[in-house]
């Protein structure tokens, strides 16, 4: 089995579609990055009501995040086909589930804050900030969902610099707005958490409308405008929901994992959440390539097979795994070198920090593991259309194993930090073996 294609052209094509998106994610960490050592000042608690109600945020984004690689899927096979017409259709389907779920989040929101936050903490005062929090952010659920779900359209069509542009826009706008409201800057009130949230919801406007503009004023691959929008969309349906339903089901209920884990961190206490929060950042920081491999590789492997070359693509396949545990190994070691720096940057409790040192280390062993199996989870496999393995195996692995698991560990054997995180993150593990194995069958490449 050779693990590395011979094909400059391929690896020119990766550079095309994985650079811009790793860029995007590196400025997106930044963004992260900066929020957190500006809330740092304002100590644990305020910290902790932001990443906590960014943990219920981010249940929403990976629903968009679901239905985008969903329709990404289907974009980039007919992008390959040269089928123009269903292209638009694919997206006019996404645009329209997109809006129901951003307006059930939206007046879930509005209705229940203080019970929201109250699933994740029962810390009296992380809630209170964490309220005022959620209450600005609704308007986010449109323009970050929209802009979301349309830079994964834009990816798989070969068009990453225009979310990487608008991300670049928001980074700056974002972190200038949170420096004003955060602490009061240039005659501005002094709002603390909420001035995050204002910060952030400023720079998902501008985000919102350079995408969108683009979009539809100055895109001519999927070609889609304003008026497109009330296209009939009936006969894509049936498609639409056998490849891309499973999409939005597993990250969904990976959005819905990921905060029951941050449900697991909230009881621990909030030097627990304050020291994940941390070690979040620097993940993202150091598996930003990653991101960008694993969303190139489901474009590329659906172009391929658009073109009908299926032998192709599972030597693309292969070639895409094996640079995942290559670059895994790379973020482990970027991890250990970076973590006593960036640690030393917050204004937290020396147990925090101690604490924080540990959570690091045990994420040094999981992203080499993690590294493979986002590349084949949300890249290869999904770009070949497997989506119905991957939605069984994501649900299994999560729900049966890392989270019974996780939470005996901290709740009721009361491991220390390194192994809470390492139960917590068992399906890393799991789903890596059985990925690899499904890729060397084969059987992930389906028909669409």
């Amino acid at each position: 089995m050779q693990l590395f294609i011979r094909d400059k052209q391929f690896y020119k094509k990766l550079v095309i579609f994985a650079l811009p998106i790793s860029l995007q994610s590196f400025i997106t960490v930044g963004v992260n990055m900066a929020d957190n050592v500006m809330l740092g000042q304002l100590g644990e608690a305020g910290m902790s009501a932001a990443t906590l109600a960014n943990n219920f945020i981010s249940i929403y984004q990976c629903m968009c995040m679901g239905l985008g690689m969903g329709a990404s899927v289907l974009v980039s096979r007919f992008f390959g086909m040269k089928n123009q017409t269903n292209m638009k259709k694919a997206v006019n389907i996404m645009f329209r589930m997109e809006f129901i779920i951003a307006t059930l989040f939206a007046l879930f929101t509005a209705i229940l804050p203080a019970q929201i936050m109250g699933i994740f903490t029962t810390d009296s005062q992380v809630i209170a900030d964490g309220v005022g929090y959620l209450l600005i952010s609704i308007p986010c659920y449109y323009l970050n969902g929209y802009a979301l779900t349309t830079s994964l359209m834009l990816r798989c069509v070969g068009k990453a610099n225009v979310p990487l542009v608008s991300s670049i826009c928001s980074f700056f706008i974002n972190i200038f707005f949170n420096w004003v409201f955060i602490f009061g800057n240039l005659g501005a009130p002094e709002m603390g958490v909420n001035g995050a949230a204002l910060g952030t919801l400023i720079a998902r406007v501008v985000e919102f409308s350079v995408t969108m503009g683009f979009l539809f004023f100055k895109d001519q691959h999927i070609h889609i405008r304003p008026k497109d929008l009330f296209m009939k969309v009936g006969d894509l349906v049936p498609e639409y929901i056998r490849i891309s339903i499973p999409v939005l089901i597993s990250d969904t209920l990976q959005g819905f994992g990921n905060s029951a884990v941050a449900v697991v961190m909230g009881h621990i206490g909030k030097a627990f959440v304050a020291a994940n929060a941390i070690t979040v950042v620097v993940v993202q920081l150091s598996t930003v390539i990653i991101q960008g491999i694993s969303q190139a590789s489901c474009a590329i492997t659906g172009i391929t097979l658009g073109e009908g070359d299926i032998e192709k693509a599972q030597k693309q396949g292969i070639t895409f795994a094996t640079l995942g545990f290559v670059i895994g190994g790379v973020a482990c070691a970027i991890i250990l070198a970076l973590k006593g720096p960036i640690i030393s940057y917050y204004k937290i409790a020396p147990e925090t920090k101690t604490l924080a040192n540990s959570l690091m280390e045990a994420v040094a062993i999981v992203i080499w593991f993690q590294a493979a199996n986002s590349i084949l989870t949300k890249g290869t496999l999904r770009g070949g259309g497997d989506t119905k393995f991957l939605m069984v195996f994501d649900i299994l692995f999560l729900w049966v194993v890392s989270i019974p698991l996780g939470a005996l560990a901290a709740l009721v054997w009361h491991w220390d930090g390194f192994w809470i995180f390492i139960a917590l993150k068992a399906d890393q593990f799991l789903k890596c073996i059985v990925c690899v194995f499904r890729l060397k069958s084969g059987k992930w490449i389906k028909k669409i």
